[in-house]
């Protein structure tokens, strides 16, 4: 009896974790469309393909679910040099967009669950924060 009470409340809070988090990352994805329309839609374009040759895609990215904190870094400072995406080497600047922690973990909750990118763990502000430009 005490094991079927046990993992009937493991079961209750596990699927209440669930849903809070699926909400919560719902708001953060609809927060992360207006900024990204507002700062990144120029270069990367409303598809998430970017610019051929020059600004690299979001859309499908292999870069973005390998090179996670490099991402937000990237977002969070700038980014300048070469960088290959889905096996096309891009050497552009992107500037620092000067957005705040939750900003930046916003965008990046919907660039990651976007034109056919899915991520399983949900970017905070806390990881945002303890990323440094190093």
């Amino acid at each position: 009896m005490k094991f079927f009470l046990f993992i009937y409340f493991a079961t209750i809070t596990g699927l209440a974790i669930l849903f809070f988090q699926d909400k919560e990352l719902e708001e953060s994805i609809q927060r992360g469309s207006e900024i990204y329309q507002d700062f990144c839609i120029t270069c990367h374009q409303g598809t998430g393909e970017g610019v051929a040759n020059t600004f690299p895609p979001l859309a499908g990215s292999d870069y973005l679910l390998t090179y996670r904190e490099e991402s937000i870094r990237g977002i969070k400072y700038g980014q300048q040099g070469e960088l290959m995406v889905n096996g096309v080497t891009y050497n552009n600047t992107m500037p620092p967009m000067g957005l705040e922690e939750e900003e930046i973990a916003d965008v990046m909750n919907f660039i990651l669950n976007s034109w056919g990118n899915a991520s399983d763990e949900m970017v905070t502000p806390t990881e945002v924060e303890l990323i440094s430009e190093d």
